[in-house]
């Protein structure tokens, strides 16, 4: 744990990997706001770490609205200190081939991952350019190489990587970090509602997207959490503009 006391914003953090990145962050010592849509919803994660001994705050945002991510970022400023960690986790799918896909869920994807990264990052950034420090860790997909049915997710994951090296060329003089995470199957609510919406038992789905993983395993939350400590510590501060693929093998 740093001698400064770090204050982490993770979004979309009411459940699945931003839960577990919360969990994490709050284990490695940081006072965590745990972020997401329905600030309710985020009841369970502050619990979780509270109960083992952490500081964390609840906190309702829309972050693709540019008065509710300010709003928010300046209440976690106010309540547990100024933001200098910042994990855009927040995201959504809208899944359709193109020729099918609707403006609306082209749109909607676009807000939540880009517009919503941008924002929260917009609004963080003076505070670590305040502290003189700041990590900054945003989630992307393997899908960013492509995906059938995902053309919105796909091209919003792989702005996400854009977004992130331009991050670490403009904001590396003030000693902050932006790194990318490009997970692969993970088994969360997501993967679940997939294998439901292709009528194939989730067992059975996560069964055979393990056999295409050279670990032989599909990933979990804290397989994603565990990269994100790493790229949020101290010690990580000459890694940036980087994309790791956490995918239980090599991708191009």
């Amino acid at each position: 744990m740093a001698d400064t006391q770090r204050t982490a914003i993770v979004t979309g953090s009411a459940r699945g990997i931003g839960a577990a990145i919360a969990l994490r962050l709050a284990a490695d010592g940081m006072s965590v706001a745990v972020l997401d849509l329905d600030e309710g919803s985020c009841a369970g994660t502050v619990a979780q770490i509270k109960a083992a001994g952490g500081d964390a705050l609840a906190v309702g945002a829309n972050v693709a609205d540019e008065a509710s991510v300010t709003a928010a970022v300046d209440r976690v400023a106010e309540e547990l200190g100024g933001p200098t960690v910042l994990v855009n986790n927040a995201g959504i799918t809208r899944d359709n081939l193109l020729f099918k896909m609707s403006v609306e869920d082209w749109d909607a994807v676009m807000n939540v991952h880009l517009r919503g990264a941008f924002l929260m990052t917009k609004a963080t950034q003076k505070h670590m350019v305040d502290a003189e420090y700041g990590r900054i860790v945003n989630l992307s997909s393997v899908s960013a190489l492509g995906n059938r049915g995902q053309v919105n997710y796909s091209a919003a994951k792989a702005g996400m990587q854009g977004f992130t090296k331009t991050l670490a060329i403009e904001l590396g003089r003030y000693n902050v970090t932006a790194n990318a995470i490009a997970p692969g199957f993970i088994a969360t609510d997501m993967t679940a509602a997939t294998a439901e919406r292709v009528g194939v038992p989730f067992e059975d789905y996560k069964a055979m997207a393990a056999k295409q993983i050279p670990v032989a395993r599909v990933g979990q939350p804290e397989d994603i959490a565990h990269t994100v400590s790493f790229l949020t510590s101290e010690g990580a501060g000459f890694v940036s503009g980087q994309v790791i693929y956490v995918a239980g093998g090599p991708r191009d």
